[in-house]
């Protein structure tokens, strides 16, 4: 049974002269659909994810498709059961995905070879394919495609150094690089080009594409995609369900996604509804004992329950 709502995943690399008086404008025609989301303009184009009724973003993509800068914009469409956002956000800023480089890449002059998603199958298979995967660490620990190569970062802007300083484990390669909606993918595969590797490609519409193309049906994905919404987790894998996602503190399968409770820490980490109450929604000893710890605050536990509860932290080797 389909459902009221709608989430749209979308970007567009083109130029957008005046960004403050694009976002503006765009922010009040978003709320007048009841969209909410967040949007990002640059000069260098559109990056956005919105949630709301099927009418709203039926008008909302007609809307941006009667633009002639937006006319062949790919949207990625998954229903929901309601708003996957709490706010709408229409901001300018200065690159609409946060790579960071000194010299700027434009994937219209520079970028990888794009691959379809039964093209993307035949490299995962092959034997002289790096699959990298062009996400953050907290992302690919909730799942990835078998066999994918983990980065060791937590922002975007980190992948360039984290190269650079592995760049033994890729030379001489054929490299293939993936994200959620295939944004990342357009700077960062040329980013590997400009950095001397001859042999690059990404999967063109990324892991959103992927799974829901009908040949693939996302096989080979491991786990659930990371979203950047209230939904936290999607399903990619149409074929086998598997769980790769580990409990931050015991170690057994979860696909929980909590901040830290400190909020002076903020730590994404996988948990179980029983493991963040008994240790207070927190990462470490530490945070937990934090004099801001928002579960502390938010459920009004006492000093003398907080102080029971830190003492659980002492049987703990993963800290």
């Amino acid at each position: 049974m389909s459902k009221d709502y709608r989430v749209l995943l979308y970007y567009k690399y083109v130029t957008i002269d005046d960004p403050e008086t694009f976002a503006s404008e765009h922010l009040d025609y978003c709320k007048s659909l009841g969209l909410k989301g967040r949007i990002l303009v640059s000069t260098e184009g559109l990056n956005g994810t919105v949630s709301g009724t099927k009418e709203a973003t039926d008008a909302y993509m007609d809307h941006l498709h009667e633009d002639e800068r937006f006319k062949d914009l790919v949207f990625k469409v998954d229903e929901a059961d309601g708003h996957a956002f709490k706010k709408m956000h229409c901001r300018p800023r200065k690159e609409i995905v946060a790579l960071g480089l000194d010299e700027d890449i434009d994937p219209h002059q520079l970028t990888g070879k794009y691959y379809s998603p039964s093209e993307f199958k035949e490299a995962l298979l092959s034997d002289d394919t790096v699959i990298l995967d062009a996400r953050n660490d907290y992302e690919y620990d909730l799942g990835h495609f078998r066999g994918a190569i983990r980065p060791d970062i937590t922002r975007f802007r980190d992948l360039p150094q984290w190269i650079r300083e592995n760049k033994e484990k890729l030379e001489n390669k054929k490299i293939v690089t993936y994200c959620t909606g295939g944004i990342r993918c357009e700077k960062f595969s040329g980013f590997l080009k400009r950095e001397g590797f001859d042999d690059v490609g990404q999967l063109e519409g990324g892991i959103a594409t992927y799974g829901k193309d009908p040949e693939t049906k996302g096989e080979y994905w491991d786990g659930k995609m990371y979203v950047f919404d209230e939904r936290i987790s999607v399903d990619v894998n149409q074929v086998e369900k598997t769980v790769v996602g580990k409990e931050w503190f015991d170690g057994t399968p979860c696909e929980r996604y909590i901040n830290c409770a400190n909020p002076e820490c903020n730590r994404q980490i996988l948990v179980s509804e029983e493991n963040e109450e008994r240790y207070l929604g927190a990462c470490c000893y530490d945070c937990a004992k934090h004099e801001r710890n928002r579960y502390v605050e938010k459920n009004n536990i006492s000093e003398e329950e907080k102080e029971r509860r830190l003492e659980n932290f002492k049987d703990l080797v993963h800290q």
